[in-house]
């Protein structure tokens, strides 16, 4: 088994004074890819929000830990400097920043140490060509005017820069055409088979074709109410979450 990196303890949390998630218990092992699954409003991106720290929402019970460390009360940013990376299902426009310098002063962060420009600039130009990106992508201010695929990629070549512990992808494939879909898939797949850890949000399962699905957790109403392996998956292709919705309110 391998070793875990984050597990959640009877978390609830949500927002004021409205519970959105009751009683999570979760455990990610290192290395592996567990996917998160549910109808729209079901919690799943509160829960992402929630593990990366997001002021929007409160824990009102439970705890969070990652690495054997508890991280509950960590804000965003100590979370990302451990190795927690969230990608998001709408992303912020941010002008007069490119997504160049965003990267520097993200890895800086991290690190903790100055940035060396010529081994920088040749990781850039090795992972635009492995995501096939054109590079001047990396000189547009961040993410303004780009379309929706161009985001997604965009946050896939922050993933594959940045080289995070733990990646949450929030429905990284919504509304991406197949070419686009394609290459958030590739990314994706390169940072599995580099060792990294992944927790998929999603309701669609295009995006988990090429992966290994180690565990699949169903979640209905801001509680986990099914998990199995990546069979479960195609379980849910085939009968949807009916069976589950029906269980939770009977």
């Amino acid at each position: 088994m391998a070793e875990t990196i984050l597990e959640i303890k009877d978390l609830s949390a949500g927002i004021a004074e409205e519970e959105i998630l009751h009683n999570i218990d979760l455990q990610v092992g290192r290395g592996e890819t567990h996917v998160l699954m549910g109808h729209n409003g079901a919690g799943k991106s509160t829960l992402g929000n929630v593990i990366m720290g997001s002021p929007v929402y409160q824990v009102n019970a439970g705890q969070i830990f990652f690495e054997g460390e508890e991280i509950t009360k960590l804000s965003v940013d100590q979370r990302a400097k451990k190795g927690i990376f969230l990608s998001f299902q709408n992303p912020l426009e941010v002008p007069g920043l490119s997504l160049e310098a965003f990267l520097r002063n993200a890895i800086r962060e991290k690190t903790g140490k100055p940035v060396k420009i010529f081994q920088f600039k040749k990781r850039m130009e090795e992972v635009l060509k492995l995501l096939d990106m054109d590079a001047s992508y990396v000189e547009r201010d961040l993410n303004v005017g780009f379309s929706g695929g161009e985001k997604k990629k965009a946050e896939i070549f922050q993933l594959l820069m940045l080289e995070p512990k733990l990646a949450i992808l929030d429905e990284t494939d919504s509304g991406l055409d197949v070419d686009a879909v394609r290459t958030v898939s590739k990314g994706i797949e390169i940072f599995q088979k580099n060792g990294g850890t992944l927790l998929i949000i999603t309701h669609s399962t295009r995006i988990l074709d090429s992966l290994t699905v180690d565990r699949t957790h169903v979640l209905v109403d801001g509680r986990i109410v099914a998990e199995g392996d990546g069979s479960l998956v195609e379980e849910i292709n085939r009968g949807g979450y009916a069976k589950y919705t029906q269980e939770q309110n009977s």
